[in-house]
């Protein structure tokens, strides 16, 4: 889990952190568990002691770790270099990710098929292969939280690919020493009796049905926890903290229910059917969790803001995190080690059997993570999302308590008491649909304002609510007229005056400054207000406006028409749809002006639009006299983080300037404003192009937010 942290994190700054260059990251990523768990048992010898050879592919994985640091940086530069910004560049993406990713990706994936030659096929091997599974998920715990808590945000990336190195070697060390003071069989069941033949046995249409089951066990899993993570992201504030918050405790619930299977399956006559009624049980486990994320937790009667500890509000996020997701993820956790018992014969290969069981539910969870967050959330909503998901878990339930001709056990699931055979089915298809019917809609004040909804209930009328491909986004009105957009749970821009006085002033000293600012870049359109002002320049010839999320554009941008000039209907505007840093790292264009607006630093992903880093990418895209302007939120905020901010924008344009946008005297939000060769500003200019009348939209724009002269 620390090599996925951090992985993650350094391949999103080298092809993109779009929802595209996600999923082609988790596709490959878990494409590389798979293909290994698969390849494993046909390349792997038994000759060998099961735990040596889990001792080479920990220094194998060690090793790919270090490898992987220094290779990304560079392929990264050889892919911006190429690339482009079209389409096409998704093909070069999953080349950039296989390449880093695989190898390290398929020797992890044969870990656990390894090992499990280390036990027999017999229910009480079965039952150490899950211990084995729910101990291999504690320690994937701990990894999301000391990645996500402490190593990167205290230390960086490679202190962290060190430790998670150190780990490695310090496993395969342990795994050596047992396996020279072992035999290659000491848990229960020996396996010197397993068949070694190569063929592979026919499957029975029960044992199939099983795999089937599994993997459908693995895509409502992924599939739920992509809905849940984006629905309490909005509860919890959209951080990385959250992220990790979130993993760590769909992985306890995975881990006890992988030792509460294991334990089952030791004494289960028919796992089988235990398996079923798992799958039956995760039809209520969604359904709750789309409950109490869409209608219980969202209108609690608490009001966060009570409370200054950071230690209090982790505690209340760990609670509902529980309360939301602990159920479903122990029964996902018990699938595991119930197929394992399922399909499971004396004799057989316990490495060929793993690696089925585990790459069909890598197969499934592949297909859910992917389908729910390129595809399904951004077309129909996580409401249908959550319905779909039920009736899924319905039909594996379904397909393993159904009669068949013969089963793995040699009995019917469902005994032979014919009323029972037909009377079972009918009552779950019937219960799955009635729990379809409780999934509620996604609610409009979770999006706009996120854990703060059940205060502002009866103050705001939301006008609009759309789920994207990346976030969940809304569009509010107060009752004295004010217009609100929210991201991310809180509000990012709005009507308010001061708020439109930071909007235009970013816009506006951005196109003012230079002797010809005739091609702008907007990064980040929002309400489009920073946008529009922009636009108004008779000097602009092109603009492009950077923006992530599709339905920003589209939707919410024309419920601020009156307040951003129509900004995205204006044929010299092209909206370029990708996260800002990707777009400029494959453009060769240079600008004139850059304008930066992005959501708050907090929000995961964003900070890397206000690093040296950036800066420094947007110096290299601005032509000879260009302009460059930020906005900072003193807000919401500490005094460190926002010196942070400045400094290192300073550091990377020392002559820069910070423009105060103050409410009642008070520091409210900052502009920060520099020159690509450090000129300082010719304020008689600013102030004759403002005396000019081609000019006179922008003069009564600036007027409109009080500020009447340069």
């Amino acid at each position: 889990m620390i090599y996925e942290v951090v992985w993650f994190q350094l391949l999103g700054l080298s092809i993109g952190s779009s929802a595209i260059s996600l999923g082609v990251l988790l596709g490959v990523y878990m494409g590389g568990l798979c293909a290994g768990s698969l390849l494993a048992p046909k390349l792997l010898s038994r000759r060998h002691h099961p735990l040596l050879i889990y001792a080479l592919l920990e220094v194998g994985i060690g090793v790919c770790g270090v490898v992987v640091l220094f290779a990304v940086p560079a392929l990264g530069d050889a892919y911006a270099a190429i690339a482009g910004t079209g389409q096409v560049n998704v093909i070069l993406r999953a080349a950039v990710a296989a390449v880093c990713l695989l190898p390290p990706t398929i020797l992890m994936g044969a870990t656990l098929p390894a090992i499990a030659r280390w036990v027999s096929a017999t229910p009480q091997g079965v039952a150490w292969l899950g211990l084995f599974y729910g101990g291999n998920l504690a320690g994937a715990v701990a990894g999301s939280l000391l990645a996500g808590y402490y190593l990167l945000r205290v230390y960086d990336m490679p202190t962290a690919t060190g430790v998670a190195v150190l780990l490695n070697f310090v496993v395969a060390a342990l795994a050596y020493v047992v396996a020279k003071r072992t035999d290659a069989v000491v848990l229960p069941g020996s396996n010197a009796k397993a068949d070694t033949s190569t063929a592979v046995r026919p499957l029975i249409a029960s044992q199939r049905n099983v795999y089937i089951v599994i993997a459908l066990s693995g895509l409502t899993a992924l599939g739920a926890q992509v809905v849940w993570t984006r629905l309490l992201s909005l509860l919890f504030g959209a951080t990385t903290y959250t992220f990790s918050l979130i993993l760590a405790v769909f992985l306890v619930g995975l881990g006890i229910g992988s030792s509460a299977g294991a334990a089952l399956a030791r004494d289960l006559a028919n796992p089988r059917a235990a398996l079923g009624w798992v799958q039956i049980g995760l039809c209520a486990a969604i359904a709750w969790g789309a409950y109490a994320t869409g209608q219980s937790l969202p209108f609690w009667p608490i009001d966060p803001s009570m409370s200054t500890s950071l230690l209090y509000i982790f505690e209340l996020d760990l609670m509902r995190a529980v309360w939301v997701m602990l159920p479903g993820a122990i029964l996902w956790g018990a699938s595991f080690p119930l197929a394992l018992a399922s399909v499971a014969a004396p004799g057989q290969d316990t490495g060929r059997l793993v690696s089925g069981v585990y790459a069909a539910n890598t197969v499934g969870a592949i297909v859910g993570a992917l389908a729910t967050s390129l595809v399904l959330v951004g077309t129909v909503g996580s409401q249908i999302t959550q319905q779909l998901l039920i009736a899924i878990a319905a039909v594996g339930g379904l397909l393993l308590l159904a009669p068949t001709k013969r089963s793995a056990t040699g009995s019917d699931p469902l005994g032979s008491d014919p009323l029972k055979r037909i009377a079972i089915p009918i009552v779950v298809v019937i219960s799955a649909a009635l729990l379809t019917r409780t999934v509620p809609p996604l609610p409009g004040m979770l999006v706009a304002y996120g854990r703060y909804a059940a205060t502002w209930l009866g103050r705001s009328e939301v006008l609009y609510v759309g789920e994207g491909v990346t976030s969940s986004v809304a569009v509010s009105r107060l009752p004295n007229g004010t217009l609100n957009y929210h991201n991310a749970g809180k509000v990012q821009a709005s009507s308010d005056p001061s708020d439109m006085r930071l909007q235009r002033m970013l816009g506006h000293l951005t196109t003012l400054v230079p002797e010809s600012p005739s091609r702008v870049l907007v990064i980040g359109c929002g309400a489009g207000v920073t946008a529009g002002a922009v636009s108004i320049d008779p000097l602009v010839t092109r603009q492009t406006i950077a923006e992530i999320e599709p339905l920003v554009p589209r939707f919410v941008s024309e419920h601020f028409a009156d307040y951003n000039f129509n900004v995205v209907e204006n044929p010299k505007v092209d909206i370029h749809l990708d996260d800002a840093r990707h777009y400029l790292l494959t453009t060769d264009e240079k600008f004139d002006a850059i304008t930066s607006d992005p959501l708050d630093p907090w929000v995961k992903g964003a900070a890397t639009l206000y690093t040296r880093e950036f800066f420094e990418v947007i110096k290299d895209r601005l032509n000879p006299g260009g302009v460059v302007t930020l906005f900072v939120q003193l807000y919401e905020t500490t005094d460190d983080a926002a010196k942070s901010e400045v400094a290192t924008f300073l550091e990377a344009f020392p002559n820069g300037a910070i423009f105060a946008n103050t409410v009642a005297g008070r520091g409210y939000d900052l502009v920060l404003f520099a020159t690509a060769d450090g000129k300082p500003i010719d304020v008689d200019a600013v102030q004759a192009r403002l005396d000019d009348p081609a000019n006179a939209a922008i003069a009564e724009s600036l007027a409109e937010v009080d500020i009447r002269s340069a």
